[in-house]
């Protein structure tokens, strides 16, 4: 009883926190002429108006600095603010780097053999195979983070922010191996087979084990709310609000139908996500492992192509991006300035130390935790490493990262055009695919998240999957960047418990990295599975 009583009352104390942002924005207008104000809103312009007070005081919340520059710009804002998220969120992907002595590097050849289902056996507890949970994990990282957020960063940061989202994409590769270990070890099977897993398992029954119960309660149910918000968010909003600038774009632009019935997207799109989301991890595996590859081969070929064509340019591009990265007169506040964009962007499109993929990790048929943890740090790498990389070399290239007062989407678009000009069509295409991969997994990730804080009945799946489409329509209306806003501080705000319970767990991490390797070694020496299996559980134990 206590328990639900302190989850609800964190739940109220975030609604209030929201709700205290919520003031109105035109204090001083006389009542006449802000009802007439309104009267001449679009339905579009409404609904972002009634959410915009909300996202900007969430975001403060989240990103809080802790420094400011005595610089100011011409709009009086500092030139360089640090926010402690991104220092926690770094500081983690390096030290977790370092902890395991680059597993992220060493351990990639063993990483593939297992994707691949060396180490696998039919029998395994879990629903769905290593590759499945791959894809379904990628595909809610590997979307328009990579496509309109590296554009974002580009435009903002300049060419040297693809430098700092390159290094912390490898340096998360370590962090995701982390948390998704942790994710398979601390997951539930029920009778049914369907697994419950992610932060919210092992950040309380993990650190109760440790002796931390009441820490573990409290900061699996702060994570339970931010994922709740993240999937609504990053993996909601932002997703559909993208896709439709896209399809704004290449359907007459400002002013057009699609423009002025944005709404109208979120509720075709709440549909077609709606039918797939209602059959579970399964059902999602099954599209997400066909979505990925196809999205992911169409969008490499159309940034081939655009090399290609700009051949002579590459050395110039590599130049412009260590140079941007470390010079001391680069945008925004100089290179720390162009470091933390990089980081912050990086964070946004991988995921990694955020706690999302251990819930879809969760869900692989194995019995060795480290198994899936090594599977997971081939996400980043994907998402960050090629995409992102790939995404910012066709901006830096073509030079419409130069282009101010362009949503991120219509950057990438335009630099495709310029070399394909009927790629803008593809590119709507693949973002539509790309949006609709990420909306399914994380409606995943917040049913999850949703269930631990109300309970594993019918009811709370219906109403959280409906309160999921539902947000489809509003993240399709939103502006931009209140979108972003909103986005980036509730996703970004999952790292603060999720990686307070990884540190703690770290030797639980490293017994089973220690624990998968003895018995890949032992396959890869000949042994049939079940004779390695329990050749390594007798000196490991089975949990």
């Amino acid at each position: 009883m206590f328990g639900k009583l302190r989850r609800f009352s964190l739940i109220g104390f975030l609604v209030a926190a929201l709700l205290g942002a919520w003031v109105p924005t035109a204090a001083g207008a006389a009542p006449e002429e802000e009802a007439k104000a309104k009267e001449e809103m679009t339905v579009d312009e409404k609904i972002d108006q009634f959410f915009k007070p909300a996202t900007d005081g969430f975001s403060k919340v989240i990103f809080f600095n802790i420094y400011h520059s005595s610089e100011k710009d011409e709009d009086g804002k500092p030139l360089l603010s640090i926010p402690f998220i991104l220092v926690w969120l770094a500081g983690g992907a390096v030290f977790f780097t370092l902890f395991f002595k680059f597993v992220n590097l060493r351990s990639f050849g063993l990483a593939l053999k297992t994707v691949r289902g060396k180490y696998s056996s039919p029998d395994d507890p879990g629903e769905i195979t290593h590759f499945q949970a791959l894809t379904s994990a990628i595909s809610g990282t590997v979307g328009l983070g990579n496509i309109a957020g590296v554009a974002v960063a580009i435009n903002t940061g300049g060419p040297g922010a693809a430098f700092w989202m390159l290094v912390l994409g490898i340096c998360g590769m370590s962090s995701k191996f982390a948390e998704c270990t942790l994710g398979v070890k601390f997951r539930q099977v029920g009778h049914d087979g369907k697994v419950h897993g992610g932060p919210m398992m092992y950040l309380t029954r993990g650190l109760a084990d440790r002796g931390l119960g009441p820490l573990g309660k409290t900061l699996a149910t702060v994570f339970a709310i931010l994922c709740v918000l993240g999937s609504l968010g990053g993996g909601n909003m932002f997703q559909v609000n993208q896709a439709v600038s896209q399809l704004v774009n290449v359907s007459g632009g400002a002013g057009s139908f699609v423009d002025a019935n944005r709404f109208m997207f979120g509720i075709v799109l709440s549909v077609l996500v709606g039918m797939v989301i209602i059959g579970g991890i399964s059902r999602i595996a099954v599209v997400t492992s066909k979505l990925v590859p196809v999205m992911t081969v169409i969008y490499v070929i159309g940034c081939l192509v655009v090399f290609f064509v700009h051949w002579d340019r590459i050395d110039d591009t590599f130049g412009l991006i260590l140079s941007g990265a470390f010079n001391p007169q680069a945008l925004g506040g100089g290179a720390i300035g162009v470091l933390l964009i990089g980081v912050q962007r990086a964070a946004f499109s991988n995921e990694a130390g955020v706690g999302s993929a251990p819930i879809a990790h969760a869900a692989v048929k194995t019995r060795f935790a480290a198994s899936e943890g090594l599977v997971a740090l081939l996400e980043p790498f994907v998402d960050t490493v090629v995409i992102c990389t790939m995404t910012a070399l066709v901006v830096i290239c073509t030079g419409d990262y130069l282009h101010t007062g362009k949503d991120g989407i219509t950057i990438t678009s335009d630099s495709f055009s310029s070399v394909i000009p009927w790629f803008k069509y593809v590119l709507s295409l693949a973002v539509i695919l790309f949006a609709l991969s990420t909306l399914i997994t994380w409606s995943y990730y917040g049913l999850q998240a949703w269930k631990f804080l109300f309970g594993k009945g019918r009811a709370a799946d219906i109403s959280f999957k409906v309160l999921f489409c539902m947000v489809m329509i509003v993240g399709a209306a939103m502006a931009p960047g209140n979108v972003i806003n909103f986005t980036d501080a509730a996703l970004l705000g999952m790292c603060f418990p999720n990686l307070i319970g990884v540190y703690f767990l770290l030797p639980v991490v490293k017994r089973e990295l220690k624990k998968f390797q003895a018995y890949a070694k032992r396959v890869d020496d000949g042994e049939s599975l079940d004779r390695a299996r329990g050749h390594v559980t007798s000196h490991y134990g089975e949990h």
